[in-house]
């Protein structure tokens, strides 16, 4: 056996704090690590790089933040957020929170103020560790550099197992550039991925039989299905057993949207009338009326499967509760072959559903030719023109709302969104991280981040990113003027005449015609400003054709254009 490495001294290697961050990452397959550099972090950021993995400096923490748990959701292994102590780790507890709520693995790694200065009024001094601990699963601060291996280890482990999440590690100022010898280091092995756990036969067996006693069943596919990567065993139980199904929205793909058994289109009618809901990692919150009625039946049998046991029986008592992996799940109910007398039960269903979509098709929205346009002749032209293996990220309440009706997905984990939290603000992040792993896993596949122009603002200046890294996002303003609606030019003209804007301009007005396709031109991109269908067109076209520099297409479309009132209500309290 060889002996420990030598110093050119002579001496046993050692190795600064920096640097053991960095190599205990890489030992637990991080690959990706984003950040805003500064006191006293930078190094382990240089670190990282040397030790093989990819930095990415962001413009903003919290967008950092967002773009880490994206990186969690899309690979399965969680990225690292790197940030300054005091306000640069504040700045993360959003997107900490985001990924919590969201079941996304994620690492945060914040510098804090040096152990001989706590309580001295160091230099951004916070109490980091108790703070993060109401965002995460664990928020720990190492206890010495010999350990910092096992706590990363611990930190990833925790991430991944069980229902994914945010995990906080504190790292002291000083520990940075401290030296250690390498010989003391508690060294750990890579953690394996979670353990794949099966639902007990009996509970299996039981909601065989609900489902096989169903009239007017319905299967609500979640994003934990498309996390679990449960796609394969979910569309074959799909196709034998002729089940209709709902997707949550960053389900969408897990079973394709041109399935003939999907009744997205007639969501509502299909909860208000299914007798067994069967929950493939969806949870009854907001997003699905919490399975109360009115929007569900008050006798509504519910087949819960589902990672957490925490998560069983919240707001609704199931009738059936399968613990475990949904891909693992999913293959036990298979293997059943319920489904042999299933079909004949369900297409009949899924007809008498079918005959509702025509309510909600937008065609006569769609091909409007007044001006300027509405959103459906926006998202019109966009579905016409995008590859059909894109990945979609989306933010706005109407921008993101109508998207994800009029833009269908074909594949899972290809649409990202605001997710369960309803968080603003995401959409550059998760585009940078989606970007990021295409192209090293499917560089064929494009990006598109579709953004209303408030949510554009929240993250708006990481187009400097996005040029920086060369990555070719094509990104869509779809600018109304304002948060929900806006004002046009003379209306906007009209109101300052009453006075100072701060007492006059409603709350939810924007300026109009803001040109942020400029943002995108003052980085080295292509940005283009957009008034008529021809002019979307020839824009998406263009964005498309060029595959190795981003782009920004700034759509003006009419200040008051609202989405039609059948679809699913983002954040509005009274439609839940």
């Amino acid at each position: 056996m060889g002996g420990l490495p030598v110093t050119a001294s002579g001496g046993m290697e050692e190795l600064s704090g920096a640097q053991l961050i960095a190599e205990a990452l890489r030992a637990q397959n991080v690959e990706y690590m984003f950040g805003v550099v500064g006191i006293p972090i930078t190094e382990v950021a240089v670190a990282a790089q040397a030790a093989g993995i990819k930095y990415i400096g962001m413009r903003n923490e919290q967008a950092a933040c967002y773009a880490a748990s994206a990186i969690g959701y899309l690979t399965g292994r969680p990225g690292v957020c790197l940030v300054v102590s005091g306000p640069g780790f504040l700045h993360t507890l959003g997107g900490m929170a985001n990924a919590t709520v969201n079941c996304w693995p994620l690492i945060v790694i914040g510098g804090s103020s040096d152990r001989n200065q706590e309580t001295m009024g160091a230099f951004q001094e916070f109490p980091q560790v108790e703070a993060a601990r109401l965002y995460n699963k664990l928020s720990v601060r190492p206890s010495s550099l010999e350990v910092i291996p096992a706590v990363i280890e611990k930190a990833v482990r925790t991430s991944i197992y069980g229902r994914p999440g945010s995990c906080y590690i504190d790292i002291p100022g000083d520990f940075v550039n401290l030296q250690v010898n390498k010989s003391s280091v508690k060294y750990v092995e890579c953690c394996p991925p979670p353990p794949i756990s099966t639902a007990e036969h009996s509970a299996v067996s039981e909601a065989a039989s609900i489902i096989a006693h169903a009239k007017q069943p319905l299967l609500i596919i979640g994003k934990g299905a498309s996390y679990s990567r449960a796609e394969n065993n979910i569309r074959k139980f799909v196709d034998l057993s002729g089940l209709p199904f709902l997707p949550t929205p960053m389900a969408k793909g897990v079973v394709p949207d041109n399935h003939p058994n999907c009744v997205a289109a007639a969501r509502s009618m299909a909860l208000l009338h299914a007798d067994v809901i069967i929950l493939l990692g969806a949870r009854l919150n907001w997003i699905l009326h919490f399975g109360l009625p009115p929007r569900f039946r008050q006798d509504v049998k519910v087949i819960q499967i589902d990672i957490c046991a925490e998560e069983m029986g919240n707001n609704v008592r199931p009738a059936a509760m399968l613990l475990g992996d949904i891909n693992a799940i999913t293959k036990q109910v298979i293997d059943l072959e319920v489904y042999t007398f299933l079909f004949p039960l369900y297409s009949l269903h899924v007809s008498v559903l079918h005959l509702n979509l025509n309510s909600f098709i937008f065609k006569d929205l769609a091909l409007q030719k007044s001006l300027p346009m509405n959103y459906y002749t926006v998202f019109h032209h966009i579905r016409e023109l995008i590859p059909k293996d894109c990945i979609l990220v989306s933010e706005g309440a109407n921008t993101m709302d109508i998207g994800r009706t009029m833009l269908p997905n074909y594949h899972p984990r290809q649409r990202l969104d605001a997710g369960t939290f309803g968080t603003m603000g995401v959409g550059l992040g998760f585009a940078i991280a989606a970007a990021l792993v295409a192209k090293d896993r499917t560089p064929e596949k494009r990006v598109i981040c579709i953004e209303g122009d408030s949510a554009f603002g929240f993250s708006g200046m990481e187009v400097e990113t996005i040029c920086r890294y060369n990555l070719p996002i094509l990104i869509i303003v779809v600018n109304n003027n304002g948060i929900y609606t806006g004002l046009d030019a003379g209306s906007w003209k009209e109101m300052l005449q009453y006075g100072d804007p701060v007492t006059s301009v409603p709350p939810v007005s924007l300026l109009p015609n803001a040109r942020y396709e400029e943002i995108m031109s003052a980085f080295g991109g292509k940005g283009y400003f957009v008034n008529t269908p021809e002019e979307l067109q020839n824009a998406v076209k263009a964005s498309l054709a060029d595959k190795r520099a981003p782009s920004l297409i700034n759509v003006m479309i009419d200040p008051q254009s609202e989405r039609k009132k059948q679809e699913f209500p983002w954040l509005t309290r009274s439609n839940l």
